[in-house]
């Protein structure tokens, strides 16, 4: 069984997270999203509603591509969640030449400390290749339309939100 770990904040999670997700499900068997919690970060989601959220919207898409989902929050290295998930992949979205530089380094550091594991880099999609969790709270908290970014299920909870 092939297991991959998509980490993220997915704050919220975004149309561009669900292209990275539904192309995950083409190659592995068991999929764990794993949402980093970060202190620094203000969210615009609780941890819980972003764990229901993702559910909700990829858990059937997992399930009619046959493949096991698991959604998990995380305060550890990576690495360790990877391990302990038994997760030989690292998947990561990338939308930009600076995600790819920045990726890069922290692959690096991932590879360092646990070369089992192997980070696969899956460009996003053009269509969605701009969307980002931080433009979408950005636009949210100035009162903006953000219909196009995110799933219909998420943009009903941003409206609860007003």
């Amino acid at each position: 069984m092939r297991v991959g770990l998509y980490p993220g904040s997915f704050d919220p999670i975004t149309v561009g997270h669900i292209d990275i997700i539904e192309r995950a499900f083409t190659i592995v068997d068991h999929l764990v999203i794993a949402i980093g919690k970060n202190a620094t970060k203000t969210p615009l989601f609780e941890l819980d509603k972003r764990l229901a959220m993702i559910e909700e919207e990829v858990g059937p898409k997992a399930a009619a591509r046959d493949v096991r989902l698991e959604v998990i929050s995380f305060d550890t290295l990576l690495v360790d969640v990877a391990r302990q998930y038994k997760a030989g992949l690292i998947i990561r979205g990338l939308r930009s030449a600076s995600d790819f530089e920045y990726e890069t380094q922290m692959t690096a550091m991932n590879r360092t400390m646990a070369p089992e594991i192997e980070t696969i880099f899956l460009p996003a999609s053009p269509e969605v290749g701009f969307v980002s969790s931080t433009l979408v709270r950005q636009i949210v908290g100035m009162g903006g339309v953000v219909d196009p970014f995110v799933p219909a299920s998420v943009l009903k909870k941003i409206n609860e939100l007003k």
